[in-house]
């Protein structure tokens, strides 16, 4: 792999611990990693990448995501449903995919979010109907060249048990456990710089049994890996948890196990004062999903109240079924006004929404050695030019790049490889992908 120097950015938004912003600055990658950050840095072997005009930013992390779900945008039937409603309509055709689906459904949304600047995304697949697994999104990953988190979801009360799903999406929970070690086993890396990490999800509370709940974290700590659900989505939910289980849904994930550095819990639109001071105790993760939660009119989740209790907290454009778009940089813009309408116009700052986008959504997924622009780091890099129509009249670039745009990125490298180069993939052949999804779309469609 060449030496690469991206020479003469804009800005560099370095997202270090004095969160400085370094104008004209350059940046030195050897291996993988950041070697120096500064300006005229000299790099006679190096591969030159010239940065002039353009703001570059650690790259995006992604901490939640159905990529299976990139085959079921706008499906009528669901445009307008609450999310359980939502759900019955889409089961039952998610329940005709195999391995060919989900390996295409998550190509297609991985370079969605690369061309978006994300870097490094975390996947909840937790459905592995005819013969698929989580394999197939881990291959996929592969070839697109994005940092992957997936986590091995599972679903084992179906509707004959009281559950949501129905039983032909459901799995025994030994043959749940017994793929959750497997699947660890196999792929996760638990080395700084790691491309692959497994994590263990069953899909949330009203899907799974309190006794697997139980059992997948008693396991993930016994294998060193981490915990994801869904939790406090809406407020069926919350209702839900205080029918089935007498107690809100943070109480439930506590006694169960399911709070810790090793946990993060995908949207908590409802939490209250009391969980999130849970959270933030125990440093419990929160992956925040403005637009599906917009989208699925879940509510606006109390992501300032988490910021300032000191909630660990990523951005995630969770499934493209229900968030219909996979663009995370669009993401931290949503959580920035959604807070604006709940809390008045000065509830969170541009910069702010791009920190929980890259060092917020690290932390979350417990990557030291990621989300930031700094010497040691894995050189995870996103690059916007700032020369287009979007950012045009834009005074201040860093906050530009949220408030006005661009939504899609010049460069992406990630681990010191390029994945997206002057706006284009340079891992995949996406217009052939995108012939092979239309066609599988349509198969689906009947």
């Amino acid at each position: 792999m060449p030496d690469i120097l991206i020479r003469n950015a804009l800005v560099v938004v370095t997202m270090n611990a004095a969160r400085a912003e370094l104008a004209g600055a350059d940046i030195y990658i050897r291996d993988g990693v950041i070697l120096a950050v500064g300006r005229d840095l000299a790099a006679a072997e190096a591969q030159v990448v010239d940065a002039a005009g353009c703001v570059v930013t650690p790259g995006l992390v992604n901490t939640h995501h159905h990529l299976y779900q990139t085959l079921t945008r706008a499906v009528p039937g669901g445009q307008d449903a609450l999310l359980f409603g939502w759900l019955k309509t889409l089961y039952p055709i998610w329940a005709r995919f195999g391995p060919e689906e989900i390996f295409t459904s998550a190509q297609v949304g991985l370079a969605e979010l690369a061309l978006s600047g994300c870097t490094m995304t975390s996947d909840h697949l937790y459905l592995y109907p005819n013969g698929a697994r989580l394999d197939d999104t881990i291959a996929a990953a592969g070839e697109v060249g994005l940092r992957f988190h997936p986590t091995r979801g599972a679903m084992s009360i179906g509707t004959s048990a009281g559950g949501l799903p129905p039983d032909s999406l459901v799995e025994s929970e030994r043959a749940i456990l017994d793929d959750m070690i497997r699947v660890v086993d196999a792929f996760h890396d638990p080395k700084p710089g790691a491309m692959v990490r497994v994590g263990l999800a069953p899909c949330s509370p009203f899907s799974v049994s309190r006794e697997l709940m139980r059992d997948a974290a008693l396991l993930a700590r016994d294998k060193g890996v981490m915990l994801h659900t869904h939790l406090a989505e809406n407020d069926e939910d919350v209702a839900y948890s205080l029918e089935r289980f007498g107690c809100r849904p943070g109480q439930y994930a506590e006694d169960l196990g399911w709070t810790g550095p090793d946990v993060w819990h995908a949207h908590c639109v409802k939490l209250d004062g009391s969980e999130i001071d849970l959270f933030a105790r125990s440093h419990t993760g929160v992956a925040h999903c403005p637009c599906s939660n917009c989208r699925l009119g879940s509510g606006i989740a109390p992501v300032r109240a988490m910021r300032d209790a000191g909630v660990k907290l990523g951005l995630g454009v969770d499934g493209s079924a229900s968030s219909d778009a996979g663009n995370l940089i669009a993401e931290a813009r949503m959580a920035l006004l959604l807070q604006r309408v709940a809390r008045g116009a000065d509830a969170m700052a541009a910069r702010e929404a791009l920190e929980i986008a890259t060092l917020g959504g690290a932390r979350v997924l417990g990557r030291a050695d990621l989300g930031a622009i700094e010497v040691g780091k894995r050189a995870d890099l996103a690059i916007w030019d700032m020369h287009g129509v979007e950012a045009a009249g834009g005074w201040d670039p860093v906050a530009a790049l949220v408030l006005c745009g661009p939504t899609r990125v010049r460069d992406l490298i990630v681990d010191g490889r390029p994945v997206v180069r002057e706006g284009r993939m340079v891992t995949l052949d996406l217009p052939l992908v995108l012939e092979r999804q239309r066609i599988l779309a349509a198969r689906l469609a009947g």
